[in-house]
């Protein structure tokens, strides 16, 4: 699936309410699932994208890493809501995408599938579409490896993908896909779902 046909399913797709500010919604097409997490959406949403406070995540035994506070929340109330269709072992690929707080929760959840679903590592796929910094504190490869198949799109100008700023420990992960052309949107309107999709478009029309 192109991306700019993930992205456009991403904004259209109906969502479900799983809690304060925690928005989701899933398709099936034979043996792959789709997973996505919509972008901000009200007064709760931009609240919890400003607790930039790191939590630990400590599900994993031995194996503690950081995030960002108002995300893990929110990915916590989803959580119940996907665990067992995850868990389906009649599923063969899972592909993820959010947008905006959307994609800082489809980083949270990429890893939780990598971990729950380890014959499904080399399938996996996250997108990620002008999403902020979300894990604090990651240096060791072994950690950073989890997130091999997920990528952050972003339009090059876009203000949300450099929030929580670097210098508070915050980083991306996985690969990073800039498109659009620097000086072309202010860094407000390089986030606006209108004109991230034609940068899509454009960048697939380069690459054929």
């Amino acid at each position: 699936m192109k991306l700019s046909t993930l992205f456009s399913l991403c904004l259209s797709i109906p969502y479900q309410q799983a809690g304060v500010s925690a928005s989701y919604a899933t398709k099936r097409q034979e043996n792959t699932l789709y997973i996505f997490f919509e972008g901000s959406d009200g007064a709760n949403d931009w609240k919890r994208n400003f607790e930039f406070p790191a939590k630990p995540y400590t599900r994993m035994g031995k194996t503690i890493w950081f995030a960002h506070s108002g995300f893990l929340r929110t990915w916590k109330e989803i959580e119940p809501m996907l665990e067992t269709q995850i868990a389906d072992k009649s599923i063969e690929k899972i592909i993820i995408a959010g947008y905006s707080h959307g994609s800082a929760i489809a980083v949270l959840c990429h890893e939780y599938v990598w971990y729950h679903r380890p014959d499904l590592r080399k399938s996996l796929e996250g997108h990620g579409f002008d999403g902020p910094r979300v894990v604090w504190g990651i240096k060791s490869k072994a950690l950073k490896s989890r997130w091999d198949n997920f990528t952050l799109i972003r339009n090059i100008d876009d203000i949300v993908t450099h929030i929580p700023p670097a210098v508070l420990g915050y980083s991306h992960v996985g690969k990073l896909l800039e498109i659009g052309e620097k000086g072309k949107y202010t860094d407000i309107e390089a986030h606006l779902s209108d004109n991230i999709l034609t940068e899509l478009k454009a960048y697939e029309t380069k690459t054929v």
